[in-house]
């Protein structure tokens, strides 16, 4: 299989051959159909799969949308630009940004094993998972009481009496019986052994198939089920199966997640895709929860909702806007965040390339939530000439007080407790009291 990797907003060029790093036109097209499938299943705006790929003819371009398209020959990695890392250390952490806005713990060695660094995201994310389940599986099946109901020809546990004296009543050698039977073929393990038969479909890598058949022969008496038929609501997390809480969220994630899309009809291919801006925003909101959470302040993701205007007359409420991140103090908002996924322009120029729509936005949340501390957080980049943090300030015209900061944030560096604290010092650095460190 010719495996390709790029960054997104770059070119996957096409020629006759697919020989070094480009495609052949008849891979091209197979890429493109699964792009087009999986933007479907991701609802992303645009026609066709432009929110993916466009086809230039010559040329495959990426956009804003990182991850995975596998298609029969072929397959495409698509990374985020996160300067200084190379390929292998932007691979590890976009799966550590998705860590987080699954809330999953992932070790620092767990997502490097030996030789696996020229490994895609798809199959880096599928051995953490195998390893995770294995060692948990090794340790023993969560298992509960299910509730059976059987005619059996002797009594077990209680007798079903109206169904034994109508229904069996012809039939005195069978005992209608309710009985409680310690199981394995819990909702917990069937989402597990969902997520590891997908799997098996779709991984490419020999370590990778090992450890799935393994996990299937270990998951051997666990009811196999489609995505759709998973009682997902009937799963109880508790002390007795703490082991398998991540691996639950992994699981569900491999499914059917929030940012992604495993699946598509027989020979078109599979894709695990993430939208960036959603990503950045969920990684920067659940960092920033983390961080505050001993600062006596809340932080809400896409929330309190309010509304722009009031029809004059009947009073209803119009245009609802949603940012990005609030942070409260109690049911006061004090401050409102939006992230952009896009990088600041470096050339000299005062307004460094900001979006005149976005402040507007930034100014009308300002009105709305009557706070005082505005921000739009970008991703660092090298070309910016200076270090992560407040670029420039403004205030807006007509209210002194209110303060817009424009800044940016590395993701370079994104061990769990350095982040919070990186991220914690930029909201203080504009002013908001953020109490002790975290």
């Amino acid at each position: 299989m010719n495996r390709r990797t790029i960054h997104e907003w770059d070119d996957l060029f096409v020629t006759r051959d697919g020989e070094g790093q480009t495609v052949t036109r008849s891979q091209a097209k197979r890429l493109m159909a699964v792009a087009q499938a999986a933007q479907a299943s991701l609802r992303l705006g645009g026609s066709e799969a432009e929110r993916i790929l466009v086809d230039y003819g010559k040329r495959l371009h990426a956009q804003q949308v990182v991850g995975v398209l596998v298609a029969p020959d072929v397959s495409l990695e698509i990374l985020p630009k996160i300067d200084p890392l190379e390929p292998d250390g932007t691979r590890i952490n976009l799966i550590r940004m998705l860590a987080r806005t699954l809330d999953v713990k992932i070790a620092g060695g767990a997502l490097m094993p030996v030789g696996w660094q020229y490994r895609d995201t798809l199959e880096i994310l599928i051995r953490f998972f195998c390893d995770k389940l294995l060692h948990a599986v090794h340790r023993g099946l969560t298992r509960r009481y299910v509730r059976h109901e059987d005619d059996l020809p002797m009594l077990r546990g209680r007798n079903d009496v109206k169904r034994q004296f109508t229904i069996l009543a012809a039939s005195p050698h069978r005992v209608a019986s309710r009985y409680d039977e310690l199981s394995a073929d819990t909702p917990l393990n069937q989402i597990l052994k969902a997520a590891v038969t997908r799997l098996r479909v779709i991984s490419r890598a020999l370590e990778n198939q090992r450890r799935l058949n393994e996990l299937e022969f270990a998951l051997a008496d666990v009811t196999r089920l489609p995505a759709k038929q998973l009682a997902q609501e009937q799963v109880v997390l508790d002390r007795t199966n703490i082991a398998y809480h991540d691996l639950l969220k992994l699981a569900r994630a491999l499914l059917h997640g929030h940012y992604q899309s495993i699946g598509g009809e027989e020979g078109i291919g599979f894709s695990l895709l993430f939208d960036m801006n959603r990503l950045f925003e969920e990684f920067i909101g659940r960092t920033l929860r983390k961080a505050m959470r001993d600062s006596g302040l809340l932080v809400r993701l896409q929330n309190p909702k309010s509304y722009a205007l009031s029809e004059i007359g009947t009073n209803e409420p119009r245009f609802m806007t949603k940012p990005d991140i609030v942070i409260q103090s109690g049911d006061t908002p004090v401050m409102v965040i939006d992230t952009k996924w896009k990088q600041l322009a470096a050339i000299d120029d005062s307004k460094r390339g900001v979006s005149q729509s976005d402040v507007y936005q930034m100014m009308a949340y300002a009105q709305i939530y009557r706070v005082k501390h505005l921000m739009l957080l970008y991703p660092h980049h090298n070309e910016l000439g200076k270090d992560e943090g407040v670029i420039c300030d403004y205030r807006i015209t007509g209210a002194e007080e209110v303060r817009l900061s424009i800044a940016t944030i590395s993701l370079a560096d994104l061990d769990r407790d350095r982040i919070s604290s990186r991220i914690k010092s930029l909201i203080a650095g504009v002013g908001l009291p953020c109490g002790r460190e975290a």
